[in-house]
């Protein structure tokens, strides 16, 4: 009866090994191991290569320099839109696999002390830079696809910037990882097969599976707004490639351009053409001309992009009749009053190419204003920005 009244005795102290070691917060969990940190980040650094490479040739394109303008080359036509696509599906299917990289590496971001080394505060360094400039240009890149900058500086320049401290930290990182990297590159090496001793293998297994099926979901219902064999499955891109004026997107319409008020006066238009024998055009003048038929596809940066059949005038037999011989370079200047791309330089392999047109009609159609009515330039493996539309003076330089 007195053991029954006695109260009962408090619990015992954990020992010291089971008492936290630092001040931050303990993980623990399965599969936060060097195996699956490899596995998982051989992905992620195949896609980010690929969508660095890509983007590097984007941005050459789209804002060449000087002393490229002439050199870029206008075949194959499809080769901006090849390259644009593999960028933006790249850099979308980068994500799921940056978020599993962080999951699987996300304690050794707490251990304590934060710097136990040299080697030790190098590869901190490394991975503070790396996680930064992997997740800004990933997820910055996302949100340039559906035009919404929340941001005050200017995408496109800070974007490329950050690509080259991304790679640099990349590449700093695999170096101080080297050691790891190698030793759980392949599944059946010493460091991993003791992993797998574990039970861990298994469970492995199913994370990158379903990893590699978000992957594969996360493609598939984006891919087709330039990948058009596999537009019906466009479901969370944010552009369909047949849907806009005249079955076509468009990102800058002719209101937010603010040229209406001079296409309403489009019977005063006339088409300048500078050179040694100058000369203008009105529209009914132009149409006079010999017309040439193209398919060609409108590529975005964005990352949609579409093939079409457009009509016009060569612009190589607009430079001839203005004088101009071969291999010169043309100013291309829109009606467009405002704008980073109102007056765009093409370069003489473009303007040589018989198939870059002035064009005026898309599909059969004159072109809606929203495509650039009266006249625009459609040219092969040119970015859209420089697909310039609303044209209203073209200079041989």
């Amino acid at each position: 009866m007195e053991d029954m009244k006695r109260p009962p005795e408090p619990p015992s102290p954990p020992p010291p090994s089971a008492l936290p070691s630092s001040p931050l917060p303990s993980f623990s969990g399965r599969l936060h191991d060097p195996r699956t940190a490899v596995s998982a980040g051989r992905l992620l650094g195949a896609a980010v290569g690929i969508c660095f490479a890509t983007g590097v040739i984007s941005h050459f394109l789209q804002h060449p320099p000087g002393w490229a303008v002439d050199v870029l080359p206008s075949r194959p036509v499809w080769g901006y839109r090849f390259s644009q696509g593999v960028h933006v599906a790249s850099g979308i299917a980068a994500i799921p696999l940056l978020l599993v990289k962080l999951w699987t590496v996300y304690p050794r971001l707490f251990v304590w002390p934060p710097v136990r080394s040299a080697r030790h505060g190098l590869e901190r360094l490394s991975v503070a830079v790396l996680v930064g400039a992997t997740t800004f240009e990933l997820f910055s890149g996302l949100l340039n696809t559906v035009q919404w900058y929340p941001w005050p500086f200017s995408f496109v320049p800070v974007h490329f910037a950050v690509a080259w401290l991304l790679v640099g930290a990349l590449l700093l990182h695999v170096a101080v990882k080297w050691p790891d990297i190698t030793a759980h590159w392949r599944r059946t090496s010493q460091a991993s097969a003791a992993l797998s001793a574990e039970g861990d293998g298994a469970d492995r297994r199913s994370l990158l599976l379903g990893l590699t099926a978000a992957v594969g979901a996360v493609t598939l219902t984006t891919v087709g707004q330039s990948f058009t064999p596999l537009k019906r499955f466009d479901l969370l891109a944010p552009r369909h490639p047949d849907h806009g004026p005249q079955g076509l997107p468009v990102n800058r319409t002719a209101a937010a351009a603010g040229v209406l008020p001079a296409l309403s006066r489009v019977r005063e238009w006339r088409l300048e053409v500078t050179g040694p024998r100058p000369f203008s055009l009105d529209l009914a003048a132009l149409r006079e001309l010999e017309q040439h038929a193209v398919v060609l596809p409108i590529a975005c940066v964005e990352g949609w992009s579409r093939s079409a059949h457009w009509s016009g005038v060569r612009i190589r037999d607009l430079r001839e009749r203005a004088g101009a011989p071969p291999g010169t370079r043309l100013r291309v200047v829109s009606l467009e009053r405002h704008g980073a791309y109102r007056v765009m330089e093409m370069g003489s392999d473009y303007a040589d190419d018989p198939l870059t047109l002035l064009a005026l009609r898309l599909d059969g159609q004159v072109l809606s204003p929203d495509h650039g009515y009266p006249a625009r330039i459609i040219a092969p493996n040119r970015p859209g920005v420089l697909q310039t539309k609303w044209v209203s003076r073209l200079e041989a330089l």
